[in-house]
């Protein structure tokens, strides 16, 4: 039988898991203007304060996630990795594949939600933690009977936090290691550059500012710009000044060689965990 797409028009959203992420997507749903908080719902069975947090900006909360399902035509599992299974095995009676199916899980593969599930009609998304301030890395893969579509539809809902890329799941451990786990490496630089300031003789509060906006600065202009980042390095090294003695030093303590290990790394272990 055909897969029914879903109406751009009227279509609601599910959150199973009333998390920090889940909360997160629906806030800049709302505040996108792509949805009214009124087509939205979770779930919260006991947590008193989670239920008043999605209640304060207009969301549906139910007591049961079999509630949730029934009223959505997108379920988001936004549930963490251990307890994926368990969320979906205990709605899997109201599932159906008039339903786009979604899991931000990390590491629980499409092969799997599709087998707990008994549905294809799924897609599996890896955001990163800047999606709480609308400014996430989002990478997704469609699963067996998942549309293009459906892809467009999600891709619009996560675009509501931040950028949303399309990649083959077998790229998803490499995409881990970079967008999943390089806000904590980017977050070690603005500490050091912050240090550093200190060191210089800034006070910590003009220091920590100016190392932060300043990261933000450089990514906006590589976002924006659309020139390769040497390039734009090259813009600011004139000869023999300020900047190349600073990247030189850069450079000797193998600055760009100990990011790329940092990739590697934490990709390896997310195959690995994945295995396991």
């Amino acid at each position: 039988m055909e897969t029914l797409p879903i109406s751009a028009e009227s279509f609601k959203v599910g959150f199973i898991g009333a998390g920090k992420m889940a909360e997160s997507i629906a806030r800049g749903v709302v505040a996108s203007g792509m949805l009214p908080p009124n087509r939205i719902s979770t779930a919260v069975h006991s947590n008193l304060n989670r239920r008043q947090v999605f209640e304060s900006f207009g969301v549906n909360v139910f007591s049961s996630s079999e509630e949730v399902v029934k009223e959505s035509d997108v379920v988001i599992f936004s549930v963490k990795p251990q307890v994926v299974k368990k969320a979906i095995t205990e709605v899997k009676s109201t599932l159906s594949k008039d339903k786009v199916l979604v899991s931000v899980a990390a590491g629980i593969k499409l092969k799997d939600l599709q087998e707990w599930s008994g549905q294809d009609r799924f897609i599996r998304v890896m955001p990163n933690t800047p999606a709480a301030v609308g400014e996430a890395a989002s990478v997704m893969s469609l699963g067996t009977a998942a549309t293009e579509e459906d892809g467009a539809l999600v891709a619009k809902l996560f675009g509501s936090v931040g950028k949303m890329f399309k990649a083959d799941e077998k790229m998803f451990d490499a995409v881990t290691g970079l967008s999943g786990s390089g806000p904590a490496y980017i977050f070690l630089a603005i500490e050091a550059l912050a240090d550093g300031g200190v060191a210089a003789g800034l006070p910590r509060e003009l220091a920590l500012g100016l190392a932060s906006q300043t990261v933000l600065g450089a990514a906006t202009m590589v976002s924006k710009t659309g020139k390769h980042p040497g390039v734009l390095k090259d813009d600011v090294t004139s000869p023999g000044g300020t900047t190349i003695a600073g990247v030189h030093q850069l450079e000797k303590g193998s600055f760009r060689a100990t990011l790329m290990n940092a990739v590697v790394a934490a990709a390896n272990r997310s195959r690995e965990l994945s295995q396991s």
